[in-house]
């Protein structure tokens, strides 16, 4: 505990330019004394700590004394700067907050960052992102109400196992103890969130993605075709920017991607639909059937009575 307070207090008085002893002692929950003895000890170690006396002294480096930057070999330190910032601001993860101090030491003197990233302004609520590590790292489980994509809503208590961030959405892996398998859930459907204290032992096995699931799930997609008008270009391209694309000289394009079984994909119908008159499904002709059945059935809702 004494060397890992001592390696914390190095990158600290690196990181600033004066820190007393009271706030050191506050921040590491020891008395101002042992604070004392720890800087005896980083100075008898080589690290050239100056003391300021006055109403604002304390503790800092030597102006200019810098640690080794080869340390991190040929990593992009301000780009690992930016993604931990991120990820410490959503999980409010005080080990990460560690490594950046540490990671700034080394850095560069740019001062415009070259990377931003953005976790905040997901559809995601915070807290529960938060509560899930916390059920990750303590082996918690984690009970929610939730809406799967046949809109049936059930209630779930789970053991998770690690959170993904794919499409633009978080997830939680996890052993659902409803279903007795291992599950994936989006976060966005999720409802009544409760961090149970109930504790749990991990099975010995977690599944991975074999090279026959993937081959199971290739067999299932088709490529789906439409054509985009030129008012509805900017939306479909940040939907479906991997897509193959044909530009006509009418300003319309081409689109053809590939959907796991796209007769069943009500995300996709709700995309293709939110785009109104900016686009037409081309391929394949029974999801031009499915997209004329929901406008009918929608348009049923506005009927004058």
């Amino acid at each position: 505990m004494k060397l890992e307070r001592l390696i914390a207090m190095i990158f600290k008085l690196l990181n600033n330019e004066v820190l007393s002893a009271s706030m050191l002692a506050d921040e590491f929950q020891v008395s101002p004394r042992t604070i004392y003895r720890d800087i005896d000890v980083i100075c008898a170690a080589g690290f050239p700590v100056v003391s300021y006396h006055g109403i604002n002294g304390g503790y800092g480096m030597m102006d200019g004394y810098k640690m080794d930057k080869s340390l991190l070999g040929s990593y992009d330190v301000d780009s690992l700067i930016t993604v931990l910032s991120s990820l410490s601001t959503v999980f409010v993860d005080e080990r990460a907050q560690g490594t950046i101090e540490r990671l700034q030491t080394v850095g560069t003197e740019q001062q415009t960052p070259s990377l931003a990233v953005d976790f905040e302004t997901l559809r995601t609520d915070p807290d529960a992102l938060r509560h899930l590590r916390t059920g990750i790292t303590e082996r918690r489980t984690v009970r929610f109400d939730y809406i799967n994509t046949k809109n049936e809503r059930t209630t779930r208590d789970i053991e998770p196992v690690r959170l993904h961030f794919k499409y633009s959405n978080w997830y939680i892996f996890g052993f659902c103890r409803t279903r007795r398998d291992y599950r994936e859930f989006r976060l966005s459907r999720m409802m009544n969130f409760l961090l149970t204290q109930e504790t749990f032992q991990p099975h010995n096995e977690v599944p991975i993605e074999t090279a026959l699931a993937n081959k199971e799930w290739q067999d299932q997609v088709s490529d789906v075709v439409f054509r985009v008008s030129p008012k509805a270009l900017a939306e479909a391209m940040d939907h479906f920017h991997q897509a193959d694309k044909q530009f006509h000289e009418d300003g319309s394009m081409i689109m053809r991607i590939p959907v796991y079984q796209p007769l069943e994909a009500r995300w996709l119908w709700s995309f293709l639909l939110s785009l109104g008159s900016g686009v037409e499904v081309l391929e394949p002709l029974e999801l031009r059937g499915i997209l004329i059945e929901q406008l009918r059935n929608a348009l049923q809702l506005y009927e004058e009575v």
